[in-house]
């Protein structure tokens, strides 16, 4: 017959037990931050990702205007299409207009629409209606060295809110925000 002291039975210490706790507890604790991050970063990606299509969205329907030349040679130019509604009318609207050099700074109309936050525009004009969560402005420009045939323009989603000193000068492009821009040269149609 064999005899054993209680003392000696294996298991583990109340002190192993809290250590492991411990070490459990701190590497769940981080874990949760890891996941509060990538929560974060997600969102920020997906509204730049909605802001990068709204204004690809638009610089593709300005795109898609007249700005060419007819079969005898003359240049033809839409200057008249409404382009801040949806859908697009063929008149009362600025069409491929140059506009003012500060569109992309302050709400212009003929050069801003709104959208609702799954991308449905809500019309333009100088104040946003109810349910707007992104402005979408563009500013159409000759180029310099070429005014008569070729069009530099460019398109600014942001997020409605204050933009504080992103507007001044060149217009500075904000986190969760979208800036493009393309040449449209005229060419026979």
């Amino acid at each position: 017959m064999r005899f054993t002291r209680a003392g000696a039975e294996s298991g583990f210490s109340l002190v192993e037990t809290l250590i492991a706790t411990a070490i459990l507890a701190t590497a769940l604790a981080a874990l949760a931050e890891l996941i509060g991050v990538a929560i974060t970063t997600n969102a920020a990606a997906r509204a730049t990702t909605v802001a990068s299509v709204l204004a690809g969205q638009k610089l593709e329907q300005l795109r898609a205007l007249s700005w060419g030349l007819d079969f005898a040679g003359s240049r033809v130019s839409d200057t008249m299409t409404d382009t801040s509604v949806s859908p697009e009318k063929p008149m009362g609207g600025t069409g491929l207009t140059a506009s003012p050099v500060n569109t992309l700074q302050i709400t212009t109309n003929g050069y801003v629409d709104y959208l609702a936050a799954d991308g449905t525009q809500l019309g333009g004009g100088a104040a946003p209606p109810t349910g707007t969560v992104y402005i979408r402005r563009w500013m159409i420009e000759p180029l310099p060295t070429n005014p008569d045939d070729t069009l530099i323009i460019q398109v600014l989603v942001t997020r409605r809110r204050d933009r504080g000193n992103a507007d001044l000068g060149s217009v500075a492009r904000m986190p969760q925000e979208a800036r493009l821009m393309t040449i449209k040269t005229r060419k026979a149609q």
